[in-house]
């Protein structure tokens, strides 16, 4: 694949029929598959559960999402070492949609925003990731931990907070009043979890620390409550029905059943049902939802080319995270994408393939069929420290503080802007923001770039006999529209009382139809005071647009010529004096 082939290639399963059938796969290739399979199966059986609980639904939905969205995506995707399933990303998008709407709402959602993705993978807008400024991503991403992190300060401290409130303020005052009744043996076991979390890596084995950190927390919690504790676990939050209409406690041990996604239930415990008004009312949300997955994916993807040296398709990846997020609602689950962290364990534990990401789902498959009656037993306080460590590593905080001191203004306060909308307002209000913000500092830093300068005086038009009343200026930078008026008015006054003047425009790369109307207002004031101009040496992109708009000289008052040597002969009587515009 060429240098950027990636950005605009499209092949439905690019990254399996790449990796699996147009390269020898075999079986030494299939066994480093399985066992990095296994391995980040299990690393992701804690963590789909967690962030279903972060995003208001029961946790077997994230299982089902890492089960159904991994297998999918995996077999369509573009990126061969991706690992999708629910992300600590969609929290504070999908948190609302549930409170709201319930798991219908939501499922309908992540449904439309599947739509959605593929529909941007047919318009082939995989390349456009590489438009989005690093502050604008470090920032949303950062403000996300952020909210993540106070969400899960409730289970970490055990506050009876029934629900919290929508607004990020109200949640800080909801959980201040609630600290009086902060729950010490809680407490503890979320802060042995998240010890063991931070101590582990020291011990350098290949064990990723949260799994010994959720054992130990649920150990420590299972003790305390033999005891006559009263720590919050999956069995007692959460239940479910089984066929024969008795309740069981925690994780349904079976796999889902098919169904429309609109005949799950609403906020109400009715199923939410399909209505126009309830797609218009979810629409915003599924486009925030399609927004991040393919930011989140697509950088994802970005990431591992940079550990692998492999390349990406960026359409082919949009197009099976659509496609995963079609079919997933139909099996219960929730919104997925790809999950840097887990993506990049995979390829660390050898991965060779898609096939890895298969063998993920199956071992979180076996897992909900096999253990449900043991992940009963986990602790809500060790799931909020996970959380916690989760929102801490998206956070990339070392990234940030670096930006801090060491990146321009401009991009300082891109970063803030975004960091404080997406922790006070609305994501999509924080991205949309900063990616203008980005765009119209850095055109202000381009119009500020361009300069003019009188060179009438320099030893090179000195010595060429420039007749007396004439002046010479150099243009340099993009005349487009942010920079053409303040440029042509400072030439305006510059030549007030100039015979004539000439514009030498080799260091014009940009003229658009912001600089174009702005030459055309110098030009006829120019013939206004008298005054004849003479443009010098444009390049193409100029050249070719003022050929376009069919501008031609004006006799006795505007000339063109190739360059500047030309134009100073032309003045003097020494070359010829063609009035047409070149090329």
């Amino acid at each position: 694949m060429s240098h950027r082939a990636h950005l605009f290639s499209l092949r439905l399963a690019h990254a399996f029929r790449e990796a699996c059938i147009d390269e020898r796969y075999g079986g030494q290739r299939f066994l480093r598959d399985l066992m990095a399979g296994v391995t980040v199966g299990i690393i992701a059986i804690p963590l789909a559960m967690a962030l279903a609980i972060a995003s208001g639904v029961a946790p077997q939905y994230g299982l089902y999402t890492a089960i159904v969205a991994g297998f999918v995506i995996a077999l369509t995707g573009g990126s061969r070492f991706s690992i999708s399933g629910p992300t600590a990303a969609f929290v504070v998008i999908l948190y609302p949609i549930a409170q709201s709407y319930g798991l219908g709402g939501l499922l309908l959602a992540t449904l439309m925003s599947g739509v959605l993705l593929v529909i941007m993978a047919l318009m082939r807008l995989g390349r456009f990731i590489e438009y989005i400024p690093e502050s604008v991503t470090l920032g949303f991403t950062g403000g996300i931990a952020v909210v993540i992190a106070t969400l899960q300060i409730k289970d970490f401290l055990g506050l009876p907070v029934a629900q919290m409130p929508e607004h990020y303020w109200d949640k800080l005052t909801v959980l201040a009043g609630a600290l009086p009744e902060l729950d010490g043996l809680s407490t503890l076991v979320a802060g042995v979890t998240l010890a063991v979390m931070l101590l582990w890596p020291r011990l350098k084995t290949p064990v990723p620390p949260h799994l010994p950190a959720v054992v130990i927390g649920s150990l420590l919690a299972f003790w305390f409550n033999a005891q006559g504790a009263a720590i919050d676990t999956i069995g007692s939050r959460f239940s479910y029905f089984l066929p024969d209409g008795t309740q069981g406690a925690g994780i349904p041990p079976f796999l889902p059943e098919i169904a429309w996604p609109w005949h799950q239930a609403g906020p109400s415990g009715e199923p939410i049902g399909l209505s126009w008004s309830l797609v218009q009312d979810l629409l915003p949300a599924a486009f925030a939802i399609a927004m991040l997955g393919a930011i989140e994916s697509l950088l994802c993807a970005v990431v591992l080319d940079g550990m692998t040296g492999k390349r990406h398709s960026a359409n082919s990846e949009l197009m099976g995270q659509g496609l995963g997020n079609i079919i997933t609602p139909f099996f219960g689950g929730i919104t997925a994408t790809a999950a840097i962290a887990r993506s990049a364990a995979n390829y660390r534990a050898g991965a060779q393939s898609p096939v890895s990401a298969i063998v993920h789902s199956l071992v979180v498959l076996l897992a909900l069929v096999s253990l449900a009656g043991l992940l009963a037993f986990l602790p809500m306080p060790a799931m909020a420290a996970l959380l916690l460590m989760v929102a801490w590593n998206m956070s990339e905080a070392p990234k940030s503080v670096h930006l801090l001191k060491t990146a321009p203004r401009s991009d300082i306060l891109v970063f803030l802007a975004c960091f404080s909308l997406t922790v006070l307002l609305d994501m999509v209000i924080a991205i949309t923001t900063g990616v203008l913000l980005a765009a119209v500092l850095f055109m202000r830093e381009m119009a500020q770039m361009t300069k003019v300068t009188d060179i009438t005086q320099s030893k090179r038009i000195a010595n060429s006999g420039l007749p007396g009343g004439w002046q010479v200026f150099k243009i340099n930078g993009p005349l487009f529209f942010a920079a053409a008026d303040r440029i042509f008015g400072e030439l305006a006054e510059l030549s007030r009382n100039a015979g004539g003047l000439i514009l030498y425009m080799d260091g014009v790369t940009i003229l658009d139809a912001g600089g174009l109307s702005a030459l055309n207002k110098l030009i006829v004031t120019c013939e206004q005071d008298g005054t004849q101009i003479v443009i010098a040496d444009l390049q193409f992109q100029p050249l070719r647009t003022l050929a376009r708009a069919g501008v031609m000289p004006v006799p006795g008052v505007s000339r063109y010529t190739s360059s500047l040597e030309e134009a100073l002969g032309l003045i003097g009587g020494q070359a010829s004096d063609s009035d047409r515009l070149p090329g």
